[in-house]
């Protein structure tokens, strides 16, 4: 019998079967959760899962850049920040990048550092010209109008500024707790598949106001498993 399933390719899953275990994605389910529900082995379930999030990756790289007004902001995801060690990306945090359009989706990347150089060439390549650019006081940002983005406007974290105005990065903020308290439930993140479950999560916070299992079944049928 020809197997139709034309989600995921030379696969014996039936697309029924497959439709119930990305709908179970989208809800957010655990595999083992998803398992047990749908009576798939638990290893088919986290090839299925695992496979589902580089296409996730795939289609959020293909992305067109942002625009209008954005938000930037790094965050750090890992362990509790070692004691006795200060700084942005202090211990052995992972460095991620974050670029929001307000009222729309947000971009992000594991960064090395946070230097002016690092940050503005994500910048560069995600972020169209003309742009409205918010950010934190942070050195890193620097010369941005100096490479053609003149309308940069700053709060001062610092000085205890965190909005004056339409000028702040709590649309950004907010993404990262968003991100951090999903992220948590998985009790540790492996260090080999952190940024496929960040863009993970990056792409259900841009489909937030949508079905996600729909979005889910449309990417999968362009771009089958």
């Amino acid at each position: 019998m020809v197997n139709k399933n034309k989600y995921y390719k030379r696969s014996k899953i039936t697309e029924a079967k497959f439709r119930q275990i990305i709908r179970y994605f989208a809800l957010d389910f655990t595999a083992s959760d998803t398992a047990q529900l749908t009576g798939i082995s638990v290893r088919s379930t986290n090839t299925i899962f695992l496979k589902a999030r580089r296409r996730i990756a795939l289609a959020l790289t293909a992305d067109s850049p942002l625009a209008g007004a954005v938000e930037v902001d790094e965050s750090y995801f890992g362990p509790h920040r070692v004691r006795g060690k200060r700084g942005r990306g202090a211990g052995s945090k992972t460095i991620v990048f974050g670029i929001l359009k307000r009222q729309g989706k947000v971009y992000t990347e594991i960064v090395p550092n946070c230097s002016k150089a690092t940050l503005q060439a994500v910048i560069r390549g995600k972020v169209d010209p003309g742009t409205v650019i918010h950010s934190d006081g942070w050195r890193g940002y620097d010369g941005l109008v100096d490479i053609g983005f003149d309308k940069h406007f700053r709060v001062n974290h610092g000085n205890n500024e965190f909005a004056r105005g339409e000028h702040h990065i709590n649309g950004i903020e907010s993404f990262w707790n968003y991100a951090k308290r999903r992220l948590a439930k998985f009790n540790g993140v492996p260090a080999k598949t952190f940024e496929l479950h960040l863009k993970e999560t990056e792409f259900r916070f841009n489909h937030r106001h949508g079905n996600l299992y729909l979005e889910l079944l449309k990417l999968l049928r362009n771009n089958p498993l």
